[in-house]
């Protein structure tokens, strides 16, 4: 696994949390895997509900923070967020983690560096497609999240 400076100790881990949750994490930090860590983070003891409910709010808070403008073609993407919340809260209930921080350590070895994991069950077209950006569009190939 990549070595992510967020994953170096607990206290590394709460303050990129605290950072993004505030809006002052840099835009360039705001990576696949930093979405990942927080989403697990989140994932440790929320409700798969509240878990997409709490990182839709996020996400959003965020690209207003850095200057993200969500749009049609851009920025915050609804089915692809609720996507990894149910395979990352899904992932996080199967592994039973005894920490917040080892779930964490979890997700991102399992899906930090797999951004392809949603083409396994969304075609191109569909993922890319302005509708699913906008609202929950469920998936059209293989079925389970």
């Amino acid at each position: 696994m990549k070595n992510y400076s967020f994953l170096e100790s607990t206290d590394a881990l709460d303050r990129f949390v605290a950072d993004w949750r505030e809006g002052t994490l840099p835009k360039s930090a705001w990576t696949h895997a930093a979405h990942v860590v927080v989403t697990a983070y989140y994932a440790f003891d929320t409700p798969a509900e509240e878990l997409f409910t709490r990182m839709k709010a996020g996400i959003q808070h965020f690209n207003q923070c850095v200057g993200v403008i969500d749009g049609p073609d851009r920025g915050y993407h609804e089915t692809l967020t609720r996507f990894w919340c149910n395979a990352i809260a899904r992932a996080i209930a199967e592994a039973s983690p005894a920490t917040r921080f080892e779930a964490a350590m979890a997700a991102v070895e399992s899906f930090g560096e797999d951004r392809e994991l949603p083409f396994r069950h969304y075609s191109f077209d569909l993922v890319r497609d302005r509708r699913a950006r906008r609202e929950w569009v469920a998936p059209d190939r293989e079925v389970g999240l």
